[in-house]
C-alpha cells in the first residue's frame, strides 16, 4: 500500500483497514487527511471489505481547526470550500464503494469524525466511545452528511438532540437509539469489527455491493422504484459467479465458497 502521512492503510487479506493516524491530535481530520482516506478507498484493489478506525484513544475529534494557511479552511469562508472540495468527496466516495464498511469507534467520534463512522454500514463501537454533534458549540452547522444520516438513523427528534444540543452520545445509548449496529466491551472492539469486517468480505461482493445501493436509493424513493431496483440488481447478482456458487452449494447442503465476483 502506499504511504500516507495521516493514515496507515493495511491489506490484511480480503481486508482493507484504515486506521485514522493522528494520535497526539485525537486523529482530527486535516484536510490532508479527507484526501488521503479518498485516495487510499480509490486503490482498495480487490480488497472485499473496507474497515476504518482510530489510533490512539480516539476514533476521530472532528475536523482539524488549528491547520494553518490554506489547508486549514474549516471556518468561515474557507468551511465551503473545505467541504466541497475534500471532505464531500470523501463521503461521497463511502457512499459509492461496491464493497460493504465497517467502522471501530476507540474513543470519540466527533464532528465530520461521527459522519465518516455513520457512514460506513456496520458501526461497532467500545463501551467508552461516543458520539457528538459538537458544532453548535461553535456557532456552526453540521456537516459530512450529518443532517440527513441522522434524521434517517434515529428520526427527527433524536437527530434533533444531538444537533441543536451537541451533547455526548454514548455507545451504549447509540446501539438502543438504532444509531450504530453494537456496543462491546473496549477490549473486544477490534476483534468484533475485525470478525465481522472479515465475514462480509467473505460474501457474496457483487450481491453486497447491489444492497449497498438498493438500501441507501430506498431512503428516498417509493416502492415502486425500489421494486424495480431490486429487480435489476437481482439480475446483476444472479449472473455473478458466487450466485452459481450459492445456488450449487444450496443443492449439494454445503457452505458456499464465495469469491468475489
Amino acid at each position: 500500500m502506499p504511504d500516507y502521512q495521516t493514515i496507515l492503510a493495511e491489506r490484511r487479506g480480503d481486508v482493507l483497514q484504515l486506521t485514522l493516524n493522528r494520535p497526539d491530535r485525537l486523529n482530527a481530520a486535516s484536510l490532508d487527511m479527507a484526501d488521503e482516506l479518498n485516495a487510499a478507498l480509490d486503490r482498495i484493489d480487490g480488497a472485499r471489505a473496507v474497515l476504518i478506525t482510530g489510533a490512539g484513544r480516539a476514533f476521530c475529534s472532528g475536523a482539524d481547526l488549528q491547520g494553518r494557511g490554506e489547508r486549514a479552511g474549516s471556518v468561515g469562508q474557507g468551511s465551503h470550500a473545505a467541504l466541497t472540495r475534500h471532505y464531500n468527496p470523501l463521503m461521497m466516495k463511502l457512499a459509492e464503494l461496491e464493497v460493504p464498511t465497517v467502522a471501530a469507534i476507540n474513543g470519540p467520534a466527533a464532528g465530520i469524525g461521527c459522519s465518516i463512522a455513520l457512514a460506513c454500514d456496520f458501526v461497532v463501537a467500545g463501551a467508552s466511545a461516543y458520539f457528538l454533534q459538537a458544532f453548535v458549540n461553535i456557532g456552526l452547522v453540521p456537516d459530512g452528511g450529518a443532517s440527513w444520516m441522522l434524521t434517517r438513523l434515529v428520526g427527527k427528534a433524536r437527530a434533533t438532540e444531538m444537533m441543536m444540543l451537541g451533547e455526548k452520545i454514548g455507545a451504549e445509548k447509540a446501539a438502543g437509539w438504532g444509531l450504530i449496529h453494537k456496543c462491546v466491551g473496549d477490549a473486544e472492539l477490534m476483534p468484533e469489527a475485525t470478525a465481522l469486517a472479515e465475514r462480509l468480505a467473505a460474501g457474496p461482493t457483487v450481491a453486497l455491493g447491489v444492497m449497498r445501493r438498493n438500501i441507501a436509493e430506498a431512503m428516498d424513493g417509493t416502492y415502486t422504484q425500489a421494486l424495480a431496483r431490486e429487480a435489476i440488481g437481482q439480475r446483476t447478482a444472479g449472473n455473478s459467479g458466487d450466485a452459481m456458487e450459492g445456488a450449487a452449494a444450496f443443492l449439494q447442503k454445503r457452505k458456499a465458497a464465495f469469491r468475489g465476483a
